[in-house]
């Protein structure tokens, strides 16, 4: 009788290689879909170079498009459709993975146990697939908007960075970018765990049964939202961190930091939300929804 009881309020884990694929679909799935969002951000916080630089995400975007085609909003995407896929699948694996450990008796996490869980999957999802892909899309980004773009693509950027700066090139803002992500999975896996349980909690029926799509896009959306504004400021480091006259400009991430606080002041460090905002809500949603709908399908 016990352990019927215990097994019915036990949510089931799918198994690591569910959690591998679903995570990397979702993940492909989510960048594509948000990559203008994405593109914007790292523009505003690189300080646009061309002649008006707007500050407004859509503005800028279409200023862009006319000006310089559409294929250029789209510089640096497919590195991140395949960053992405690679970060998710380890983010999700990892997650999943923390969670059996962390979890109660009864299957569940605590509040600070979902943190916890979503801390160690930052750090892996960061040093396993995160940091490389992220240091290219930025400077593919950022040479785009020189007078002389000099990258022809993914693989020349990425051949052309390691051959002049050895591997160490595409780890650029390491330090950063883990931090930025075991922050922003720690919230962002932490919430939606927290809420998704509370949600599930409410059913007068089943309260293991899934949530629907609709809910779990909302939920989603709402950890979007908790993550961008509390994890903004190293977001900016880390672009920052991995522009290319870095090296010139900032001797570490801390003098980066002071740098842009004495010279630029406060709100600088949230400079890019809005576009990170409208970025992290609908990928909070889009990336949820499917991960819970491919794990369901598998």
């Amino acid at each position: 009788m016990g352990s019927t009881s215990r097994k019915e309020n036990n949510p089931e884990r799918p198994p690591p290689w569910k959690s591998l694929v679903a995570g990397g679909i979702a993940g492909g799935v989510e960048a594509a879909a948000t990559y203008p969002f994405e593109f914007a951000k790292t523009r505003l916080q690189l300080v646009d170079k061309s002649k008006v630089a707007s500050r407004n995400p859509i503005s800028l975007v279409l200023r862009v498009a006319r000006e310089e085609g559409i294929s250029t909003v789209y510089t640096g995407c497919s590195t991140l459709v395949i960053g992405c896929t690679a970060k998710a699948a380890v983010r999700f694996l990892g997650f999943d993975s923390l969670k059996k450990l962390l979890a109660d008796e009864n299957g569940r996490l605590s509040g600070a146990r979902g943190v916890l869980a979503g801390l160690g999957a930052g750090v892996l999802e960061s040093v396993f697939a995160l940091t490389p892909f992220e240091t290219i899309k930025t400077a593919l980004i950022d040479d785009a908007q020189q007078s002389k773009p000099r990258y022809r693509g993914f693989l020349h950027g990425t051949y052309t960075l390691v051959k002049e700066g050895g591997i160490a090139a595409i780890y650029k803002g390491v330090v950063p970018v883990t931090l930025r992500q075991s922050s922003n999975a720690a919230v962002r896996m932490g919430s939606y765990s927290f809420l998704k349980q509370k949600v599930q909690a409410m059913s007068k029926d089943d309260p293991n049964k899934p949530l629907s799509g609709a809910t779990t896009f909302l939920v989603g959306a709402i950890a979007g939202v908790i993550t961008v504004y509390t994890t903004m400021p190293l977001d900016t480091l880390k672009t920052r961190m991995q522009s290319l006259d870095s090296k010139k400009e900032y001797r570490n991430t801390l003098h980066c930091a002071q740098r842009l606080l004495k010279e630029e002041g406060v709100l600088t460090f949230w400079k890019g939300t809005t576009p990170r905002l409208g970025r992290l809500v609908l990928s909070g949603g889009i990336i949820f929804t499917i991960y819970e709908q491919v794990v369901s399908i598998l």
